[in-house]
């Protein structure tokens, strides 16, 4: 089987799972609803920020998407399957990312100029201007498909979506923030909180926005490379 038809085939078997569809929304969802709340506490700090403070909570949505997306193939000997219809691995896995960066940076940069929205509607007069505002909305866009696919990545090497979300979630949830506490400028490297800065006004460290970016697609090349070798090397 070519590319094309193999692409096709992952898109089907995303747009049939309801627990894919369910993440999906809740991106969308939770990314405009939490920044609104954080909006009135938080707006003089960063505008920027506070327009954009849901991604902490959409990122979860973002991960549990591609974790899923890719860890679904280790259930119930669905790979073998699978690779009898797309023998050639490689191809595989890179329609099965493809098939996940799509949507992923649909919904990422619909999320992004939907946040903008309610973030200027919610803090009205200090709301940041257009121009950084747009930039932000692609930035977060850009971050939520790479945070998608680093966690694709991930379970393709775990090859489980328990094991996958047990790395993750604590990790976004709790060490970035305390490694980010103690460890200054070291912590920006890091690929939630590298990534993020693209949605700051102003940031003090040695990353600007786009460079920010850089780092957390680096990562994601990374896991997805070890995720690639894991499919090839290892038993279906």
């Amino acid at each position: 089987m070519s590319f094309v038809p193999a692409l096709h085939a992952e898109w089907i078997k995303i747009r049939t799972l309801r627990s894919l569809l369910g993440a999906l929304a809740a991106v969308l969802v939770a990314t405009p609803a939490f920044s609104a709340l954080a909006a009135a506490d938080t707006g003089d700090a960063d505008p920027l920020f506070s327009v954009f403070f849901g991604i902490n909570f959409g990122q979860i949505a973002a991960i549990a998407f591609g974790t899923t997306a890719v860890a679904s193939e280790f259930r119930g000997g669905a790979l073998r399957l699978t690779l009898s219809a797309v023998p050639d691995r490689r191809r595989w896995f890179a329609a099965k990312t493809t098939a996940i960066a799509l949507p992923a940076l649909a919904v990422g940069l619909l999320t992004g100029f939907v946040t903008l929205l309610v973030g200027r509607a919610a803090l009205g007069a200090s709301a940041p201007g257009w121009a950084e505002g747009v930039r932000g909305a692609v930035g977060c866009g850009l971050h939520l498909t790479l945070m998608t696919l680093f966690a694709a990545g991930l379970a393709a090497v775990l090859r489980s979506a328990v094991a996958t979300l047990s790395v993750l979630i604590p990790f976004l949830l709790i060490v970035s923030f305390v490694v980010g506490d103690l460890s200054g400028g070291a912590a920006d490297f890091l690929p939630d909180r590298a990534g993020q800065v693209a949605l700051h006004s102003t940031w003090d460290g040695s990353l600007g926005p786009w460079s920010g970016l850089a780092v957390t697609a680096l990562w994601t090349a990374s896991a997805l490379v070890a995720g690639g070798w894991s499919v090839r090397r290892r038993d279906a």
